[in-house]
């Protein structure tokens, strides 16, 4: 996932199709001058419809889309034909779409399974023909129903991946790093903090051809809650993750410090966040040596389990991947 190519939100004018008219028509044939009513009904409005596709990962093919807008249903005709409905538009969307009303933010959908589809914008209904309106008293109607008017309404999509374990971290904690140790994944790697600006996914191998995914999310800084750094805009990303992944630098000064703020933004953001399973690794412990690791584990929490690990000499990566799989699988 190129920087440029990771769209995340969109917002967008959906206009779904008016409905078709009923037909006013009377059976007119050589041998039968006076035939009763045989309007047809209008056609259906088209629908704006989301339709999952998992082959997708970011919503950058809808960026540019200001005004989707479907077509109308044809009107009805002579000989009880119902006029034709209107096309629908499909919108495919990666899996872990969330379609929500522009104007009151409240959730219409969450497109979260392959081939899921999910009518956003519903078009009018087409009208009814005379034929329906005839009666023992009225035999000749002249009049038939109009379609309904489509719907017209601003939507945004917001993109939260759908991932098993995500990363969570201070930037330059080693995220990155671990991510692409672990994975295929090649995200931009510095020394200096933000060097992730966007999330990036990577597919973990495990034993016997098993797998997990996890996600690597631009650093939180303490206040990220507040709107501060970049990690406001991306904890959505985190939502869904089985996981949590807390990963602290060995040279930090204080551990269990900076795990507590990590732990408070995430509260503040959304506290059922705090509700997700919790691991912890102490990144960077290749500059550890073994009394150090037990002189730290005395101001480690007691409530998380944790490792001392290193993604640059692969120390007690395979031990991680074990934990995880264990955790993923309770």
């Amino acid at each position: 996932m190129a920087e440029s190519n990771f769209i995340d939100y969109v917002k967008f004018c959906s206009r779904s199709g008016a409905g078709g008219s009923g037909s006013v028509h009377f059976r007119r044939e050589k041998h039968v001058p006076k035939g009763g009513p045989d309007g047809g009904d209008g056609g259906r409005g088209g629908h704006i419809i989301l339709r999952g596709n998992a082959q997708l990962w970011t919503l950058l093919h809808l960026k540019y889309k200001k005004h989707v807008i479907a077509e109308h249903g044809k009107s009805g005709e002579g000989g009880r034909r119902k006029g034709t409905n209107g096309k629908d538009v499909i919108l495919e969307v990666p899996l872990g779409t969330v379609a929500k009303e522009a104007e009151t933010g409240i959730i219409r959908c969450e497109i979260t399974q392959e081939g899921e589809e999910f009518v956003l914008t519903q078009g009018g209904q087409g009208g009814l023909g005379n034929d329906h309106f005839k009666t023992s008293t009225n035999q000749a109607p002249r009049y038939a129903q109009p379609g309904e008017d489509g719907i017209e309404e601003w939507v945004i999509l917001e993109l939260k991946l759908l991932a098993d374990v995500g990363l969570v971290g201070f930037p330059n904690a080693g995220k990155s790093t671990l991510l692409s140790s672990l994975s295929a994944a090649r995200p931009e790697i510095g020394n200096y903090p933000f060097t992730t600006l966007v999330p990036n996914l990577g597919v973990i191998a495990y034993r016997d051809e098993l797998s997990f995914v996890m996600a690597d999310i631009p650093g939180i800084i303490e206040g990220a809650a507040e709107g501060k750094g970049l990690g406001l805009r991306f904890l959505r990303h985190i939502e869904r993750n089985s996981i949590l992944l807390f990963l602290v630098p060995a040279d930090t000064k204080h551990i269990l410090k900076e795990y507590r703020i990590l732990l408070k933004e995430l509260e503040k953001y959304n506290p059922e966040l705090l509700d997700k399973k919790r691991i912890l690794a102490i990144s960077k412990s290749d500059l550890l040596d073994e009394e150090l690791m037990e002189a730290l584990k005395e101001e480690l929490p007691r409530d998380v389990p944790y490792l001392f690990i290193s993604a640059v000499s692969g120390f007690q990566l395979d031990r991680l991947k074990d934990l995880i799989w264990k955790t993923l699988q309770e």
